[in-house]
């Protein structure tokens, strides 16, 4: 066979726009991530930090945890916060041009961080608290994971593009079977969604929406 330039274009364009990783999805060894659903990024006109799409994701991502919970899939969520003085993130961080200094900066955000009051989680439920990105990097995450004996992770919250995409990311490279649900993440740029779940689908995960994951839960 000769592989010409348009017999790669069109493989490779397939594998973004409808790959599907074929793997078993067993309901009792699936775990729920919830990424970073708090006020800093939830609460409407908080912070600089506010996510609008976060926002309306609430009621499907509560029908989400909702359904988890029904089927005894444990909810784990991660949240972004100040922990040990900064010392324990990627120095290159404060750097990054997402810290929007224009739009100033209060103390208080990122210390007494708290899950958005309509996803609140139960008191038998783990927050993890991550110093950067993804909820594998310096986090129990993982040892959580195995403890619960769980093979399967399930993604939904915010950023799509960054904090839920480098978690999906750091999930495969440990040889977790990754789930990203595409319509229960959430961009600070709408026109950045696609592209994101077109990568994750193409060499990460198995990417669906909500009804499609609650139907692989049954």
């Amino acid at each position: 066979m000769k592989y010409t330039e348009d017999i790669i274009s069109e493989v490779v364009n397939e594998a973004y726009q409808n790959g599907d990783v074929q793997f078993e999805i067993k309901t009792d060894r699936c775990a729920l991530i919830v990424i970073d659903m708090q006020d800093e990024f939830v609460k409407p006109e908080w912070t600089s930090s506010w996510i609008p799409e976060a926002t309306r994701q609430v009621p499907k991502i509560r029908k989400l945890i909702d359904y988890c919970r029904s089927k005894d899939v444990p909810v784990i969520y991660t949240a972004f916060k100040d922990t040990h003085l900064f010392k324990d993130r990627p120095k290159t961080g404060e750097l990054m041009p997402n810290r929007y200094p224009q739009l100033g900066n209060d103390p208080s955000w990122f210390k007494d961080v708290k899950v958005w009051h309509e996803l609140a989680p139960q008191k038998d439920e783990i927050v993890i608290y991550k110093p950067s990105y993804g909820a594998f990097y310096d986090t129990p995450l993982e040892t959580i994971l195995k403890n619960l004996e769980k093979d399967t992770i399930i993604i939904c919250g915010t950023l799509t593009n960054y904090c839920c995409g480098t978690t999906a990311r750091q999930g495969y490279e440990r040889g977790f079977k990754v789930i990203f649900g595409s319509d229960v993440t959430a961009t600070d740029n709408p026109a950045m969604q696609e592209p994101e779940l077109q990568v994750l689908r193409k060499g990460f995960a198995k990417v669906m929406d909500l009804e499609k994951i609650i139907e692989s839960l049954r």
